[in-house]
């Protein structure tokens, strides 16, 4: 597994997260799929989709995306932010604030997605009020990585 922290700054309209960086795990080899690993370290909310085809943010949670099948571009970290090119085990874990969006993907794209418990996921595509900085501020930090559980690298990326 390969391990990348990438902070960003604020994109445009999009706020991203200045204090935690977006963690990308590559080519996971998970003991079972997804949701089930999702669920079994706590996180809530899991639900497989695909990634909306416009840039948007989250004010109210940290969110975690696992590919399930196919591949996409995404571009995370608002209009200026990066391309990542994903593929099937894939998972990105995105802090409040943090932009996203799909730029391209093959037909069998899907993610599956979720959020630290008690955490609720708004969609936001416009620029974030001084209220909505204070409130991407506020998420509390996961109790347990979605992949690794409670010896994950994301707690010692975010703590």
């Amino acid at each position: 597994m390969h391990v990348e922290e990438i902070t960003f700054e604020a994109s445009g309209w999009v706020p991203n997260n200045p204090r935690l960086p977006v963690v990308f795990y590559q080519r996971l080899d998970l003991p079972g799929d997804f949701a089930t690993v999702f669920a079994g370290n706590g996180w809530t909310g899991i639900w497989t989709d695909g990634v909306f085809d416009y840039q948007h943010y989250h004010t109210g949670a940290h969110e975690v995306l696992g590919v399930a099948s196919g591949t996409a571009t995404l571009l995370i970290g608002g209009p200026g932010g990066r391309k990542f090119d994903v593929g099937r085990s894939d998972c990105l874990i995105l802090p409040a604030g943090t932009g996203h969006r799909n730029l391209a993907c093959s037909s069998d794209f899907k993610v599956v997605g979720a959020y630290p418990p008690g955490q609720h996921a708004d969609i936001q595509t416009s620029a974030a009020t001084d209220g909505m900085l204070a409130r991407i501020a506020s998420v509390s930090l996961p109790k347990a990585d979605p992949v690794h559980g409670h010896d994950g690298p994301l707690l010692q990326i975010w703590h």
